[in-house]
């Protein structure tokens, strides 16, 4: 990743001039301590300015809604202090004028208002883009005194300058005012390497920028970097390149939290399925409560109550055996008894087994979450998953529209199911009886669904289906999988069964 410069600050000021200047400040927003959302007007257009002062992926940009998404900007109901206080000031009020400090990384907006008294003032909202020193000062013009910081800093953080209300503002130190000289960047090195003086100052004076992407960051000039992609416009180099960084962030960070919780949960469910299992195992007295309740019953003739045991000839094993009595019951108490321990084991272990079922059901859906956890490539693929494990955001919805994935096999057209959400709105909304529906046997994998259309496929396009279930699903490679399939009609979704879980019948096999 690289950061912005001056002469990219400076590209973006120049290309975006015409609409900064006379735009209104129609509302402010700040998602988070660190970005601002500013929504600007001009001559009929509206477009939001993005400031971003994160120590590594500072930056600034008109944002489209496409990377509005990608970052996953969420509004708090309760604005912070210095979003109240930009609203104060200069919400509603008109860029009178807007520069940036020569070779510098700030910007400055001069915004016309009135203060208490209708008398008019310029006050000046300064975003500096520097680094851990990055910050956004809001200031009058007139008498340089600060009203409010993003970040306030004490004289224990910095011996050069205080930046607090009431304080004077200053620019930082070692900033060219008076543009004494040009001071370049590491990435600007590298792209200036080789070059020529001379050549060098023509690139540092032009205004003739020529935008492009690369792998690993951006440039003004495509001709400088092999195979880089060139853009429409600086703004949308910026605005593209940081909004894909912060969304591989955010996925990263997202990713981590989402595999702890689901991990924790399957964690506990395999504990839970192991302990009834070996309880199950260690305990399974129905059957021979029930035997000795009938040899009891059918040796009532003996007439021997209150013994502590009887030996009586088990006619299923063919010997005889010694049952343990309570002494101080009838022989018949002692079978009832024995019939009352067949009833209650048989219904634990009725109830355990109904568990164990519930609870493997439970363990193969944390195990495709976890699997959809994986694979997911946007935030909102994740703010599905946390829907389906009841984490509560500001943009979560849970009655809204999934968008599956469709690719067209052989003139078919085919839906991949990237989480359960997604997979039940497969099952539920898509699918139609004579629909083929994919899955992996024994493994956790996207729902396949192949759209038929009343027309029988080819034998091609239904192992080309496998394949696909194949690819998008938990299997290590190289091992063979086996991959399932049968018509949509004979699926079902048992009663509060999980997102995506469904039963099947009259399936086929094919080894991928």
């Amino acid at each position: 990743m690289i950061n912005i410069d001056f002469l990219t600050l400076k590209a973006f000021f120049l290309e975006n001039i015409d609409f900064i200047i006379g735009s209104r400040l129609q509302k402010i927003q700040q998602p988070t301590r660190r970005d601002f959302i500013f929504s600007l007007r001009n001559n009929g257009d509206s477009r939001k300015l993005y400031i971003n002062i994160h120590p590594q992926m500072y930056h600034i940009a008109f944002m489209n809604k496409e990377n509005e998404e990608k970052r996953n900007i969420t509004i708090p109901k309760k604005p912070p202090m210095f979003c109240m206080l930009l609203r104060k000031y200069i919400e509603g009020a008109r860029i009178a004028d807007a520069c940036v400090i020569d070779n510098e990384r700030i910007i400055e907006f001069h915004f016309e208002t009135y203060d208490e008294i209708s008398q008019k003032q310029i006050l000046c909202l300064t975003i500096e883009l520097m680094g851990k020193h990055s910050n956004i000062i809001l200031y009058n013009k007139e008498t340089n005194i600060i009203i409010g910081c993003a970040h306030n800093v004490g004289a224990e953080k910095s011996r050069y300058r205080e930046l607090q209300g009431g304080l004077k503002y200053i620019y930082p130190p070692g900033v060219n005012v008076e543009n004494e000289g040009i001071i370049l960047s590491n990435e600007l090195k590298k792209q200036f390497k080789n070059l020529s003086a001379e050549k060098i100052n023509e690139y540092l004076t032009t205004t003739d920028f020529r935008p492009a992407i690369y792998n690993d960051g951006y440039t003004l000039f495509k001709e400088l970097i092999d195979n880089s992609i060139s853009q429409s416009s600086v703004n949308k180099m910026l605005d593209d390149y940081y909004a894909d960084i912060q969304e591989k962030l955010i996925l990263k960070e997202e990713k981590a939290k989402l595999t702890e919780i689901t991990t924790t949960k399957l964690k506990k469910t395999k504990n839970a399925i192991d302990k009834i299992t070996a309880l199950l195992k260690k305990r399974d007295n129905t059957e021979r409560y029930k035997l000795y309740g009938e040899l009891l019953t059918a040796n009532l003739y003996q007439k021997t109550d209150f013994q502590k045991s009887i030996e009586v000839f088990d006619y299923i094993n063919k010997q005889n055996i010694t049952i343990e009595l309570d002494d101080t019951k009838t022989l018949n108490e002692n079978a009832q008894r024995y019939y009352k321990l067949y009833t209650k084991s048989k219904k634990t272990k009725e109830k355990s087994n109904e568990m164990l079922t519930n609870l493997t059901v439970e363990q193969e859906y944390l195990e495709a979450i976890l699997y959809s956890i994986t694979t997911s490539k946007t935030v909102k693929e994740l703010d599905d998953i946390k829907s389906e494990l009841d984490i509560n955001t500001e943009k979560n919805k849970r009655n809204e529209k999934p968008i599956v994935e469709k690719i067209n096999i052989d003139g078919f057209d085919v839906f991949i199911g990237k989480n359960n959400k997604q997979n039940d709105y497969i099952i539920s909304k898509l699918a139609k009886d004579e629909d083929l529906w994919f899955h992996t046997r024994l493994c956790a994998g996207s729902h396949i669904l192949l759209k038929t259309n009343g027309i029988e496929p080819k034998e091609e396009t239904i192992f080309a289906c496998c394949k696909l279930a194949r690819k998008y699903s938990s299997a290590t490679q190289p091992s063979k999988v086996g991959v399932i399939y049968t018509k949509a009609k004979y699926l079902r979704k048992p009663p509060a069964a999980p997102l995506g879980y469904v039963t099947y019948k009259q399936e086929k096999e094919i080894l991928i």
